[in-house]
Formats: structure tokens, C-alpha cells, sequence
């Protein structure tokens, strides 16, 4: 859930959304909605299968942590190369054509 969230929103944010601040916060918001969401869905997945079986103690799960660390950094390289061609494409646009003499 969180990679689909970053997908679908960190790139669009960067380009449409002006102001750096204000994409980083909302791509921020809602990966960290979805993180949250995923990982109570993971936990009660795991409290269902404990309740059926004999509880077992587990390693800590330091590859979901590293997963989606990863994610939510890719999230902000994301946003950093929407706003980078959007500016690329501003600066395109104002630019005067030359016109030879």
C-alpha cells in the first residue's frame, strides 16, 4: 500500500504543487496514512494467525522497517523530479527564441 501511494502521489505533488514545502508535507501525510494503515492490517493479520496457533516469538522485523524506509525516501526523489521538470519545462516555456539575423 505505502509503494502504491508513493507511486501514484509523490511525482504529481512535485509537479503540480508549487511550493516544496507544501508537496513534501502532503506526500508525507499520506504515505505516513498508508504506513500506518498498512502496518495495523499486518498486525492484526498476525494476531489472527497467533490466536489459532501457539504464539512463537518472532524476530523483529528490521526487512519491513529497511522496505519501507526505502520507499518513503524514494517517495522524496520522487517529488524532487517532478518539481525539477516541472521547473525544466517552466524555464523551456519563458524562454525568448532567438531569432537569426
Amino acid at each position: 500500500m505505502v509503494a502504491i501511494v508513493t507511486v501514484l502521489a509523490a511525482f504529481p505533488l512535485g509537479y503540480f504543487v508549487r511550493s516544496r514545502l507544501a508537496a513534501n508535507t502532503a506526500y508525507a501525510v499520506a504515505y505516513l496514512w498508508a504506513f500506518v494503515f498498512q502496518t495495523m492490517y499486518l498486525i492484526l493479520d498476525v494476531i489472527n494467525d497467533s490466536a489459532k496457533q501457539a504464539f512463537e516469538p518472532q524476530e523483529f522485523p528490521w526487512a519491513y522497517g529497511a522496505v519501507t524506509l526505502s520507499i518513503f525516501l524514494a517517495g522524496f526523489g520522487l517529488v524532487a523530479l517532478g518539481h525539477h521538470i516541472h521547473d525544466r519545462r517552466a524555464a523551456r516555456h519563458t524562454d525568448p527564441v532567438s531569432v537569426p539575423a
